[in-house]
């Protein structure tokens, strides 16, 4: 089974890049055709899609954020990342990765096989 698990800064300050790594064991990113997935959650709000990595290299964003998104990936660490620029205090939910078989971008948990256990990122001077 698939594991993933996110790291990155708890507390970033507004204006600056939010930088989150997925690291994945039990499986390699550039295989078994899946979607690498950015997933987010508001305090007191609903699943929302940031944005995924194929295994082939293909990029996806979300339109509302895809102008300060950025996906990349590590093949070599098994890892790929997440940048954010322009933090705002809007930017302070829990962030997961998650892998699907497909590109789902509805943020739904059922669209998703596996998921990382989640880490809070807070925005604040």
């Amino acid at each position: 089974q698939v594991q993933l698990q996110e790291s990155g800064p708890g507390l970033v300050k507004p204006s600056q890049t939010l930088s989150l790594t997925c690291t994945v064991s039990g499986g390699s990113i550039t295989t078994n055709y899946y979607y690498w997935n950015w997933i987010r959650q508001p305090p007191g709000k609903g699943l929302e899609w940031v944005g995924a990595i194929h295994y082939s290299g293909s990029i996806y964003y979300s339109p509302s954020l895809k102008s300060r998104t950025s996906i990349s990936r590590d093949t070599p660490k098994n890892q790929f990342t997440l940048r954010l620029d322009s933090v705002t205090p809007e930017d302070t939910p829990v962030y997961y990765c998650a892998s699907s078989n497909a590109l789902q971008t509805s943020g739904w948990g059922r669209d998703y096989d596996d998921w990382g256990q989640g880490t809070q990122v807070t925005v604040s001077s």
